[in-house]
């Protein structure tokens, strides 16, 4: 059952030409959401089968010790809902394509296969004593047991939780005690390129460092590069040996909608790990209405979204709303120009992908390139282009549109977080106009506002700037912290009473779009100016020998805060000048908001996710490289050594 009856699978060649109907019919979600929400709620519940459907839409509360609760007496299981009541309309339709790193190697899995294959696993689980409620940990590479064990964790009621590949033995060790996780689900080893990632041995290593604490029984090793791993006699076992023979069904566990399907640690977080616990019921609702509402693959097409399933772009937009509307999705377990530029187009062409959803980090990368890279490929199945995971610069946004999607294809350039479970802001294409940097308004059903710094609202929904929260609940709001609701309240409900805080700055223009400013704690203070640290970024992005910036505050006697600015060009031939993006800043930021220094550097780090860590970049740029702190969230911790050499040499010229 489509949100919009299907009208948003029809694509406006023009972005500035609307769809009249799906005009009137986003109106009218609206209108039914702000004057019906029960009702609105409960008509996009019925997107899914229930083994009993609710009668009651939110029983929520922002205030005191905060609930959020979902359509509570309703029952269903996630698994049969991904799987099984698909069988009889696209039992032979592909539900998942793997593609290799090797472009001759690919792996489609229709409804039908994947179905035997989350059956074959889960009945493994419970043959080990897996139960309703225990923690599974899955730390694997983009590989198809990734998928299959989150869909027969949820199958017998088992708490998936996905752990990023790149994290510490520390860092793991220390999730897989807070979760408490008792099997975990590993690879001996995976691709990243020319690199290896060694998962099971990192596994070894955070089981050890965890010691007589962790409550881990059995680890179970996926066979991905063939490489050489010591396996512990009575506690790790072969995935294909338990796999084998295992009867291809299962039946699902029924599970409240309030029960929990699924913890998932932030990414980029500080302190004790931070588990976001998702419930069943109100996070599926909100995986399929936001993915439908927003992508809406046609038939016979495929929706790939780059992200790991490790994070919540992942499970959400690879995972659950894709399988949820009964969609094909696609996973590839390499880089974007691996083995040579151009890999990612290759894909597209050869798997039929429609809707293309990555980050601003990868779509710099794949600018570096240049235009005649894309140009050689057909990219013509291409009908919605996607970005998420940090604000995308105005160039970035049109290079995308432009270069890859041809100028044709919408672009949903959307903000969500962990604890949102699936977008927040977002437009519907061809029902609203698009703004290149914006990420528009918030989706049917949501109600944004704004906030100073005391968190008090900002009346009126015209011109303004300030904290970006949220009126009201949804039905994919993480409903707690594991284990620490303390925690939970105080850190998104305390800013303002009443109101859900995201941590974000935003600015809101007067037909109510919003543009994502920057983290709180990524404002610089400068003689009192307070600077979001995307606004400068912007800026330097408009110069077209930019790839990538990022901007930093860093302690200065007499201003409080100065900037400081990272530049990546775009191409090694030409150097961005100084003296240009600092006067660029300049006018388009505001004088006070001139950088004390612009390094021109090879690359910047980032997590795994995308998300360049301006932590280490505050460190390096204040001279403070003895202690950079845990690295385990990096994509590439090799980089550092020559940032923080580049950075040395350009501050003694």
């Amino acid at each position: 059952m489509s949100v919009l009856d299907n009208v948003l699978s029809l694509v406006s060649s023009n972005l500035n030409d609307l769809d009249a109907e799906k005009v009137e019919r986003v109106s009218a979600l609206r209108a039914q959401a702000e004057g019906q929400p029960d009702q609105f709620w409960l008509e996009r519940a019925r997107m899914l089968e229930w083994e009993k459907a609710p009668t009651k839409a939110s029983n929520s509360s922002f205030r005191g010790g905060v609930s959020i609760r979902w359509f509570e007496d309703g029952r269903l299981n996630a698994s049969y809902n991904c799987l099984d009541r698909h069988l009889r309309e696209r039992g032979d339709q592909a539900a998942l394509i793997w593609q290799s790193e090797d472009a001759s190697h690919s792996r489609v899995l229709t409804y039908r296969d994947l179905h035997a294959e989350v059956c074959r696993f889960a009945n493994a689980l419970r043959a080990l004593g897996v139960q309703r409620g225990d923690r599974v940990a899955i730390h694997l590479p983009l590989v198809v047991e990734g998928v299959v064990a989150m869909l027969a964790c949820a199958r017998i009621g088992a708490i998936h939780v996905v752990l990023f590949g790149g994290f510490s033995p520390e860092g793991l060790g220390e999730r897989l005690v807070d979760s408490g996780t008792v099997v975990v689900v590993t690879a001996d080893a995976g691709r990243r390129g020319a690199k290896r990632v060694p998962h099971k041995t990192a596994i070894d290593a955070a089981l050890k460092h965890a010691g007589t604490i962790s409550s881990v029984r059995n680890v179970i090793v996926v066979r991905v590069t063939g490489d050489d791993v010591p396996m512990k006699e009575g506690r790790d076992l072969e995935y294909a040996a338990i796999t084998e023979g295992a009867s291809t069904e299962c039946a699902p566990e029924t599970m409240a909608a309030e029960d929990t399907l699924f913890l998932l640690y932030t990414s980029g977080s500080t302190g004790k790990p931070k588990a976001m616990l998702h419930t069943t019921g109100g996070y599926l609702v909100w995986a399929a209405y936001t993915m439908d509402i927003t992508f809406a693959p046609e038939p016979g097409t495929t929706h790939w979204c780059t992200a790991d399933i490790a994070w919540i772009t992942g499970h959400t937009y690879v995972v659950y709303g894709p399988l949820l509307n009964g969609g094909t999705t696609l996973i590839y377990e390499g880089l974007p120009s691996y083995p040579q530029p151009g890999r990612w187009w290759d894909i597209i062409d050869r798997h039929n992908v429609s809707g293309l959803f990555t980050a601003p980090t990868a779509i710099r990368s794949l600018m570096r390139e240049g235009d005649g890279v894309p140009a050689q490929y057909s990219l013509k199945s291409l009908r919605r282009l996607g970005s998420a995971g940090e604000p995308i610069s105005p160039d970035a946004w049109d290079w995308f549109h432009q270069v890859v999607g041809r100028g044709e294809c919408p672009f949903i350039d959307v903000w969500f977080q962990t604890e949102t479970g699936g977008f927040m802001l977002g437009p519907v294409a061809g029902a609203q106009h698009l703004k290149p940097g914006w990420a528009t308004t918030p989706l049917p059903g949501l109600k944004a506002v704004l906030t100073n710094e005391k968190g008090e609202l900002i009346e009126g929904n015209g011109e303004a700037e300030g904290c970006l929260c949220f009126a009201g609940s949804w039905p994919g709001q993480a409903r707690t912290i594991w284990g620490d609701h303390g925690r939970f309240r105080q850190t998104y409900f305390s800013f303002s009473v009443g109101l859900y805080f995201a941590g974000d700055g935003a600015r809101r223009d007067a037909d109510g779009y919003y543009l994502i400013t920057g983290r709180m704690d990524d404002v610089i203070n400068v003689s009192g100016h307070r600077i979001g640290t995307a606004e400068i970024e912007d800026a330097v992005a408009t110069d077209h020998s930019v790839a990538e910036a990022a901007a930093v505050g860093v302690n200065h006697d007499l201003k409080g805060q100065g900037i400081v600015v990272f530049v990546v060009a775009r191409s090694d031939k030409v150097r961005p000048p100084s003296t240009k993006l600092t006067n660029v800043i300049r006018e388009r930021v505001g004088p006070y908001a001139a950088p004390e220094k612009i390094f021109l550097v090879a690359d910047l780090p980032k997590t795994r996710s995308g998300k360049i860590v301006r932590r280490l970049l505050r460190k390096i740029a204040s001279g403070e490289t003895d202690a950079l702190g845990d690295l385990s969230s990096l994509s590439d911790p090799s980089i550092l050594p020559g940032l923080i050499e580049e950075v040395r040499t350009q501050s003694a010229q």
